[in-house]
């Protein structure tokens, strides 16, 4: 992503530079485009997946089937953009760190209801549990992608889960 242009894009989306221009005026707004785009879809997910009857195992569920259904390429897309980027532009770091402070929180939002529910244990703190859970996604996602399996996120993820939650 650092090093693509707004000709790279231009040319693998197939579109001409007056539609490129017409909805991004330079490189930056693409970029944080792309940002919150990845950092909305995912909070959403988190927010549908915890919500949902079984919560926590409907969350594990989704984040391994994703990984899965990469076959392990590509990591995490707000991780792997803060991986390019939180060195070389200061706007995109902020923009990235807001994007997981927001996945952080609606994961925390997702546990705080199952804690209110009796479905957590009594002494796990659910914002503790969720800056835990991102940063066993965020490390076990790279993982996988460096060894092309999902073994090591999966290890992780109901490693933490059997821990925490006694899943």
């Amino acid at each position: 992503m650092a090093g693509t242009t707004l000709e790279d894009v231009k040319v693998a989306a197939e579109v001409s530079g007056s539609q490129m221009y017409h909805y991004f005026s330079d490189k930056n707004d693409l970029v944080q485009a792309v940002i919150d785009y990845q950092a909305d879809t995912i909070v959403n997910h988190q927010r549908h997946a915890l919500s949902s009857a079984n919560g926590v195992e409907a969350w594990r569920n989704m984040v391994i089937t994703g990984a899965r259904h990469t076959k392990a390429k590509g990591g995490c897309p707000l991780g792997s953009l803060g991986g390019q980027l939180a060195e070389s532009d200061p706007e995109a770091r902020a923009l990235i760190a807001a994007g997981l402070d927001q996945w952080a929180a609606a994961i925390g939002d997702g546990l705080r209801s199952l804690h209110a529910d009796g479905k957590l244990p009594s002494s796990i703190d659910p914002d503790d549990l969720a800056t835990t859970l991102l940063a066993t996604l965020e490390g076990g996602l790279l993982l996988a992608q460096v060894q092309r399996s999902t073994r090591p996120f999966e290890t992780a993820v109901d490693t933490l889960l059997a821990l925490t939650i006694g899943r």
